[in-house]
């Protein structure tokens, strides 16, 4: 008999209407009793918080993320933790950084809220309890299961507002999906060496900088003002910047600030291609990151700075690129 611990945080699957709108009111119980414990599982459940997960800070995804690690004892097999789809992406990500236990922690939610007339949570969390059971997930790290698929955390991002199939993998795809009751393998990406994050200490911050046609460097030293240690720059297409932020970001770079660049496109790696965009960006010594999202860029370059305070672009090379 397979055991699962539930952590619950909140989100539209633990929402109900109200007269000022939804709120999170449902706890982990009444979450699992709408889904139902699958055949042969036994879960346990515990409550952390009550929040959408828009709502959620830095802070919180740290103790969020620390608490299913406790949650990950002897005695289970995986770990679920229910979730805001705002910002879900984030925190599995950032799971899956400090992940070293073959034990999955899988991170789900909903689209529709649990007094819906027709809720998409109990059939997520029912597949994300099989899911985090199953010896196919296994070695995955930190997993999304969401609408009958199962996503790594690196490289997932939600593509869609209101569609219960709110995530997806662009370029990557799923890596697990469930069938009925089965839990089907359908590829097993390579995963880099968990990083060693001190959870109860401070990110340093990070800060991700959006560009669009006409955009100066304004926004870019803002945030070093006001105390970012690192940048992710949102760039145009395979990593290129308006020439003012290349300039600002050249300069910063210079300094030591760890510079990763990010794509505004939800599909394909960024690359140093053109000689007045990314080129340039990485002859100024900036990094770049792959076809990770810019938000999930910024907790890794926050992370990195956190391990190597003295070195974080070898951390980041060693995982974007080792």
């Amino acid at each position: 008999m397979g055991r699962v611990h539930l952590l619950a945080t909140g989100g539209t699957i633990a929402s109900r209407h109200g007269p000022d709108g939804l709120a999170a009111l449902t706890p982990a119980a009444e979450l699992l009793a709408a889904a139902g414990a699958p055949a042969g599982l036994t879960v346990t459940t515990s409550d952390l918080g009550a929040v959408g997960s828009f709502a959620l800070t830095t802070s919180d995804l740290r103790g969020l993320v620390a608490e299913a690690r406790r949650c990950l004892g002897d005695d289970v097999d995986g770990v679920v933790v229910t979730h805001g789809t705002d910002t879900m992406e984030e925190s599995a990500y950032l799971a899956d950084l400090v992940h070293d236990d073959p034990r999955p922690i899988v991170f789900t939610g909903s689209q529709r809220p649990f007094d819906s007339s027709a809720p998409d949570g109990p059939a997520n969390l029912a597949d994300a309890l099989r899911v985090a059971s199953s010896p196919a997930a296994r070695d995955l790290g930190a997993l999304l299961c969401f609408d009958g698929v199962v996503f790594a955390a690196a490289g997932v991002r939600k593509v869609d507002t209101l569609r219960s199939g709110a995530f997806a993998a662009p370029g990557r795809g799923p890596v697990l999906r469930l069938a009925g009751g089965s839990v089907l393998p359908l590829g097993r990406p390579a995963r880099r060496a968990p990083l060693p994050l001190d959870l109860e200490e401070p990110l340093p911050r990070a800060d991700v900088i959006a560009c669009y046609l006409g955009a100066d460097a304004a926004l870019l030293h803002a945030a070093v003002a006001a105390g970012a240690a690192g940048i992710v720059l949102e760039a145009f297409g395979a990593g290129n910047v308006p020439p003012p932020i290349a300039e600002a970001a050249e300069e910063y770079a210079a300094r030591g600030l760890p510079v990763l660049v990010c794509s505004r496109v939800p599909a394909g790696p960024v690359v140093p291609l053109y000689a007045a965009g990314g080129a340039r960006l990485a002859r100024g010594g900036a990094v770049f990151g792959g076809d990770l999202s810019p938000w999930q860029g910024r907790l890794l370059v926050a992370a990195a700075l956190a391990v190597a305070p003295g070195d974080p672009h070898r951390v980041l090379t060693a995982h974007l690129v080792g």
